[in-house]
């Protein structure tokens, strides 16, 4: 079974970023995205769980709304959302943390 997860840490801060919604989709068969789980990032930057469901194989998509976490915090920022589309293969843990600064951000697949 394919779940997934994501952890958002604040490059400029030096600390996790909290409170951030994320959404989490997969392209359905006429290429239109249908939403699988949401949830908001912890005090430790995190959503342990963002599926509802197990993932099917195929294009997923993970939407960060970024834009109100840095107004929060008084900061100037070029991303109002991060998307983050990647593909699922197989049954394992998808793992897809973001390094996020006000004009930049990273990812990577995790475990």
């Amino acid at each position: 079974m394919s779940t997934l997860s994501t952890h958002v840490l604040d490059a400029v801060r030096g600390v996790p970023a909290a409170g951030i919604p994320v959404e989490a989709f997969a392209r359905g068969t006429e290429n239109d995205w249908h939403r699988v789980g949401s949830g908001i990032t912890d005090d430790d930057g995190r959503v342990t769980s963002l599926a509802d469901t197990p993932l099917d194989p195929g294009t997923h998509r993970i939407v960060f709304v970024t834009g109100d976490y840095f107004a929060a915090h008084d900061v100037e920022a070029f991303y109002p959302e991060v998307c983050i589309t990647f593909v699922v293969t197989d049954e394992r843990h998808y793992h897809v943390p973001v390094l996020l600064s006000p004009f930049a951000y990273s990812t990577y697949r995790g475990s």
